[in-house]
């Protein structure tokens, strides 16, 4: 999409009013209720920043029913009040009389944080938005409310309820979060400088092809590197016995259907997917480096790309003008197979523009101190991979729709 088919901050004005933005702060924490990893609170301070002549009222998640960190906001608010300098007022209430009349006697400058919208049973149903808009939640939150923003893009690949519903009977744009998301991702699959060169790794395979095909068809990458769990499945594709471990792993993750659909995008892609030349072994937890020719070696899972296609691909990442990466290179959470992950991270930092998805790719880049070194780190896994992939996001969608109908009526 477009930089524009969607409505941001800058197009209301803010002076005054109630906004309800939809952020996402679901992050780690112990069973103790601790925070251990903040980044997706810091991510939205630019989007309360940009609303501080405004009445905010903030609705997020923690988790998901059954799940040991399914929690209040409660530590959330306390977070976010740090960092944003002043209070951020927990309240133990979602769209009830308790929350309808807080927000009523707000006071410009305010910022409050609602219960985990989780809490509520049909925000986790996915429907479209017009039957999310005829909910009690809408129906009880949208008449103390002037605008919605939805600032979460990690969840926009969910038609929920929080995400849609608004969308529907509230002027809505997007927060600086879903607008840096969008911008970048986008520089990076549609307009980025040649050459472009993603990189794609990890253990979800049906998902790394399909971005493969993506952006491979549309024309504007030159290269995607395969790494991880879907280069063994792309070199059994090619042909290479990969051993007995590594079969078994692939099958008992169910992507023994990828190796057929992987050799026709190498036939279909000639020269633009790049495979691994040697995998590093994992014997007992030592690096046994071996040659792709010389597979299969004993019964031993490939854990990590080798030293050869390290510096192949570094030396083609360095060249690059625009890098995407998605996903560990090996099982970066061992030592020994760190190796090609962060070989990989710390040649991106020398494009002119790097672009790294959530999840496991981000939290390495972090763990290395290079986060400020990337030009963008998105805060969605599956929203990412699903935005890469060229996948309609209901959330993106429903900003779209929303927009078009308020430049008709504003």
């Amino acid at each position: 999409m477009t930089a524009r088919d969607y409505l941001t901050i800058d197009d209301f004005d803010m002076e005054g009013k109630t906004v309800l933005v939809r952020v996402d702060l679901n992050v780690p924490m112990d069973p103790e209720d601790n925070i251990l990893d903040d980044m997706r609170i810091k991510s939205h301070i630019p989007t309360l920043r940009d609303l501080e002549d405004a009445r905010v009222v903030l609705l997020a998640h923690q988790s998901r029913a059954g799940k040991s960190d399914f929690t209040t906001m409660r530590p959330h608010a306390e977070r976010m009040s740090r960092y944003l300098g002043k209070e951020v007022e927990y309240v133990d209430d979602i769209f009830g009389s308790h929350a309808r009349s807080r927000i009523t006697s707000m006071k410009k400058g305010d910022v409050i944080l609602l219960e985990n919208v989780r809490f509520y049973a049909e925000e986790s149903l996915e429907r479209s938005s017009k039957a999310h808009s005829q909910t009690h939640m809408v129906k009880k939150l949208s008449p103390v409310i002037d605008i919605f923003l939805n600032d979460a893009f990690a969840v926009s690949h969910r038609s929920q309820l929080s995400i849609m519903g608004f969308t529907e009977v509230l002027p809505t744009g997007a927060g600086r979060v879903m607008e840096k998301e969008i911008s970048s991702l986008d520089r990076g699959i549609k307009g980025g400088e040649c050459p472009c060169v993603f990189v794609l790794g990890g253990a979800k395979v049906d998902d790394s092809l399909n971005v493969t095909d993506n952006v491979l068809s549309n024309g504007s990458v030159d290269r995607v590197l395969l790494t991880g769990v879907v280069a063994n499945v792309m070199l059994a594709a090619s042909g290479v016995n990969i051993g007995k471990a590594n079969m078994d792993f692939i099958e008992s993750q169910g992507y023994l259907d990828q190796i057929e659909r992987g050799r026709k995008l190498l036939d279909k892609f000639d020269g633009k997917i790049g495979l691994p030349i040697d995998v590093a072994l994992n014997d007992d937890g030592k690096r046994i480096e071996v040659q792709v020719e010389e597979l299969p070696s004993d019964q031993l899972p490939i854990n990590d790309i080798g030293l050869e296609t390290i510096v192949a691909y570094s030396k083609e990442i360095r060249n690059a003008k625009t890098v995407v990466l998605n996903g560990p290179a090996g099982l970066s959470e061992l030592d020994p197979f760190a190796l090609g992950t962060h070989e990989i991270i710390k040649a991106a930092v020398h494009s002119e523009y790097s672009i790294a998805g959530g999840g496991h790719i981000s939290a390495e880049i972090r763990n290395l101190g290079y986060e400020d070194r990337f030009s963008h780190l998105s805060t969605g896994g599956g929203a990412c991979i699903d935005y890469l992939a060229g996948m309609v996001l209901p959330g993106i969608e429903a900003l779209r729709t929303a927009a078009a109908r308020y430049r008709n009526n504003p």
